[in-house]
């Protein structure tokens, strides 16, 4: 009998974004190495509702069909407010739907694997841990509210007193923990107490699939932003670089969505930056696809502590089809940038530079192609899902074959 899991995250199919794409190829990827899987998320929401009318994004026909495993709760209260009140019910409302549904959920599993962030989402997993009577994997996507705190949007003690508890008591009584960025595992290890021997690395990435895909440049001299536009990006210097960009007649497409998608917006109406062009949501293969056709891609990450920790979505996406990044990040982005030479960085933050950048990038062919293939070289040995998966195998392997030693004992 093969062994059962139960994946937790609010996160999943058909939503666009790296969360849910992580969700989608565990889940995947675990039922083809013969286990018995199960999802428990929330309809999909991210970045709205009403985008998910459009049958495009249920692109996949066999999890179309998969209604017994995959279980979506439903949600009323808003998750984009402005108000930090709002959104904390929005996260507790999902919380206490999910607590509900284990409760009365009548399967057995071997193992639960919950993602985070909300870090609320983890009470479920604790949850299910003690009533289920199996292991819990915490697979810890983003470091909340340590997150939240670098963009100013927690400011109150109290609350920040108590959900740096949780996260500390999920840490402690998770089997196993799992992160996408190598640089979690210190921060957990200093500020948890956690033995880093409980702590594994399994990044984002890319299929094999997804790495065949045609990558010749096909729009000469034109730069791409793909992915959120929230609190984290720095926005205000995306601003700057695109006036500068459209002053110099080079386009610039925003692939975005988020908070602060109808901010760039305004401004750029407001300035009548005319090689600027907001395109629609894609699928995921829609998105990779057109990304592909670029020759520069752009992120920029607001210049705080915190954010010295992360590798966006975005980079891995951008090294997968090829297009070489410039950017102003650093810490762990700026050094698989810079160390893999997959593209070049403004440490300064500074439009002028990355302009600088973009130009040298368009008028050097052999450097364009150089910072091409060292991504997708990269991609290939680092981030390629079918091969990452076998590590989470290992780890739910150890941790069943932990379970029933404690159960002879």
């Amino acid at each position: 009998m093969s062994k059962k899991i139960l994946i937790i995250s609010q996160n999943f199919y058909p939503e666009i974004g790296s969360a849910a794409n992580r969700s989608k190829n565990i889940y995947q990827l675990l039922k083809k190495e013969g286990y018995t899987v199960s999802v428990l998320t929330t309809e999909p929401s991210y970045p709205n509702k009403k985008m998910y009318e459009d049958e495009k994004f249920w692109d996949d026909e066999a999890l179309n069909h998969e209604t017994e495993t995959i279980k979506r709760i439903k949600i009323t209260n808003n998750k984009y407010s402005q108000s930090i009140f709002n959104r904390l019910i929005y996260y507790l409302e999902i919380t206490i739907r999910m607590l509900i549904f284990i409760l009365f959920n009548k399967r057995k599993y071997d193992v639960v694997f919950v993602t985070t962030p909300p870090i609320f989402v983890g009470i479920a997993g604790l949850f299910a841990k003690v009533t289920l009577r199996c292991r819990l994997l915490l697979d810890i996507r983003d470091l909340w509210p340590e997150s939240l705190k670098g963009v100013g949007v927690f400011h109150q003690p109290f609350v920040i007193f108590l959900v740096k508890k949780l996260e500390k008591i999920m840490c402690q009584y998770a089997d196993s923990i799992i992160v996408n960025s190598k640089a979690y595992i210190d921060y957990i290890v200093d500020h948890a107490g956690i033995p880093k021997q409980k702590i594994t690395f399994i990044p984002n990435g890319a299929r094999h699939s997804e790495m065949e895909m045609e990558s010749e440049k096909q729009i000469k001299n034109k730069v791409v932003y793909a992915g959120n536009l929230g609190l984290a990006q720095d926005v205000q210097l995306l601003k700057e670089l695109s006036k500068m960009l459209n002053d110099q007649n080079i386009s610039i497409d925003i692939i975005g969505f988020g908070m602060k998608k109808k901010e760039f917006y305004q401004f750029v109406k407001q300035e009548n930056l005319n090689y600027v062009r907001f395109l629609s949501p894609r699928t995921r293969k829609e998105c990779l696809q057109l990304i592909s056709s670029y020759q520069v891609g752009l992120v920029a990450l607001t210049n705080k502590e915190v954010f010295e920790m992360v590798l966006p979505g975005k980079i891995i996406d951008y090294m997968t089809c090829g297009t070489p990044i410039v950017g102003a990040v650093s810490g762990y982005s700026r050094d698989i940038i810079c160390g893999e030479k997959a593209g070049l960085i403004s440490d300064a933050h500074n439009p002028n530079e990355m302009v600088n950048y973009i130009l040298e990038i368009f008028e050097h062919p052999d450097l364009r192609e150089r910072l091409s293939e060292n991504a997708r070289n990269y991609v290939k040995v680092n981030f390629i899902w079918e091969n990452n998966i076998k590590t989470l195998v290992r780890i739910i392997e150890s941790q069943v074959q932990a379970h029933k030693e404690v159960d002879k004992g």
